[in-house]
């Protein structure tokens, strides 16, 4: 009497091939929940098996069920579906001068984070006056503020290329 058992096949995308002849595949699917019958997205991870080390993140995969082959795996990839694209930037493709707007991006959203809270109570104030002239205090009080921090952030930028510049010279 050998009976063939069927064993439990789940469809997954690879989120980590770190280890060695192993990935960490996450299996998200729908289910119902018993008691309020809403329907709540599940996520299992699972370790499985990669004799061949062919995975890579972002590949989707099918999984079989099988026997423990360590402590926490019991799954072994039965075949890849789809290869993943996973871009990668070298260092070399970023410049010097795409680095600087980054910086000065972020410098005049941190000056402009730091003023708005100011700049909200007052309006609050005005807001308690004059109900009808909110949303032009708004508006005013925003380009202000923005302004102000752009002022504010492209000064801090002249003046660290200046001194980069003098101590590269030095």
């Amino acid at each position: 009497m050998t009976e063939e058992t069927k064993r439990k096949v789940r469809l997954g995308q690879v989120v980590s091939d770190r280890m060695d002849k192993a990935v960490v595949v996450e299996v998200s699917g729908p289910k119902r929940h018993p008691l309020y019958k809403k329907i709540i997205r599940r996520v299992a991870r699972y370790k499985v098996h990669d004799e061949k080390n062919e995975c890579r993140v972002g590949d989707k995969v099918r999984i079989v069920e099988t026997r423990p082959l360590s402590r926490e795996k019991r799954w072994r990839v039965a075949e890849i579906l789809v290869k993943g694209e996973v871009v990668e930037i070298s260092p070399e493709e970023i410049t010097q001068e795409e680095l600087d707007k980054v910086i000065a991006e972020k410098k005049v959203k941190e000056a402009v984070a730091e003023i708005e809270p100011e700049t909200e109570a007052t309006e609050e104030l005005k807001e308690e006056t004059k109900p009808e002239a909110k949303t032009k205090a708004k508006a005013k009080a925003k380009e202000e503020t923005k302004a102000e921090a752009k002022e504010k952030a492209k000064a801090e930028i002249k003046e660290e290329k200046e001194e980069t510049e003098a101590e590269s010279s030095e």
